[in-house]
C-alpha cells in the first residue's frame, strides 16, 4: 500500500478540512475564538465548497447572542467580500439547509437586483411548500421577505405575479397555523387572484374552528375587497363582528 492509498486523495482531506472547520462553526458552546478562527480560515480558502460550509454558521445561535450576532455578521461580510463567487454557494446553502434563510437572503440582496432574489425566494418557496417540515421557520422567513421585498399590494391593484402566488396558495394548507396565517397575509398584501380567493375561502371554511386563522382569513378577504361568490351560505354563519357580507358577497368590516 503506497503513502497515496494510506492518507487518500487531495480531494478527501479536502474534503475532511471542511468537515473539521464546519463543526467548530458550528459549536454552539464553544471558546468563540475558536469559531472566529475556523470563519477567518473558510473565507481564507475562498473556494465553492469553503463558501458553502462558512454559510452552515447562520444556521446556529452560540449561547452568547451578542456575540452570535457578531460572528454571523462576520460571515455574512466575507461572503459579500467574495462577490459572485459567493453566489452558487449562497444558492445551494439555502436550498439545502431549513435554518438560516434569512441571513442568506440577506448576502443575495447585497450581490444581485431585488428581482432575481425575489425569484430565488420565489422558488425556494415553492419547494419549501411542497415538503413537510417539522419546524416551520425557513417558510416563515420566506413569506415574511416576499411580503416585505415585493414591492406590490392589493390596496395598489397590483397583485401577486403568478409564480408567487403558486408558491404561497400551498401553504394555506400546511399543518401549522403560523404557516398558513403568514401565507394568508401574504395573499392579503401582495395581492391574490381567483385562485388567491378560492384558496382562502376553502381555508375559512376548512378551519372553521381556528378562531386565529378565521379572523386573519376574513381580515384578508377584506383588505383584498374579495367577494364569497358560490359560498355565502357556507360563508356568512361563519363571520364574526366587525365582518359582515354586502349585498355584492364581499367581506367588509365595520367601523
Amino acid at each position: 500500500m503506497g503513502l497515496f492509498d494510506l492518507f487518500g486523495s487531495k480531494e478527501e482531506r479536502d474534503r475532511n478540512a471542511l468537515r473539521k472547520l464546519g463543526q467548530k462553526i458550528t459549536e454552539r458552546y464553544g471558546p468563540a475564538e475558536n469559531r472566529q478562527k475556523a470563519i477567518d480560515q473558510l473565507a481564507s480558502l475562498g473556494t465553492p465548497a469553503a463558501l458553502k460550509t462558512l454559510c452552515l454558521r447562520f444556521t446556529v445561535r452560540s449561547e452568547v447572542g451578542i456575540t452570535d450576532d457578531e460572528e454571523k455578521e462576520s460571515v455574512r461580510r466575507h461572503l459579500v467580500a467574495a462577490g459572485t463567487g459567493a453566489l452558487a454557494p449562497v444558492k445551494e446553502f439555502l436550498a439545502e439547509q431549513e435554518g438560516g434563510s434569512s441571513w442568506g437572503l440577506r448576502v443575495l440582496a447585497e450581490l444581485l437586483p431585488d428581482a432575481e432574489v425575489r425569484s430565488t425566494a420565489v422558488a425556494l418557496l415553492a419547494e419549501a411548500g411542497r415538503r413537510y417540515t417539522r419546524d416551520p421557520e425557513k417558510k416563515l422567513t420566506l413569506l415574511a421577505w416576499l411580503t416585505e421585498h415585493h414591492g406590490g399590494s392589493a390596496a395598489a391593484g397590483a397583485g401577486a405575479d403568478a409564480a408567487t402566488e403558486a408558491a404561497i396558495l400551498p401553504l394555506l394548507e400546511d399543518f401549522a397555523d403560523d404557516v398558513r396565517i403568514r401565507a394568508t397575509r401574504a395573499l392579503s398584501r401582495l395581492g391574490a387572484g381567483e385562485a388567491g380567493r378560492e384558496a382562502l375561502i376553502q381555508l375559512l371554511l376548512r378551519d372553521t374552528d381556528n378562531a386565529r386563522v378565521r379572523g386573519e382569513v376574513l381580515q384578508a378577504l377584506c383588505d383584498l375587497a374579495a367577494d364569497v361568490k358560490g359560498h355565502r351560505p357556507s360563508v356568512e354563519p361563519l363571520l364574526v363582528e366587525p365582518f359582515f357580507l354586502d349585498r355584492e358577497g364581499r367581506v367588509k368590516k365595520r367601523g
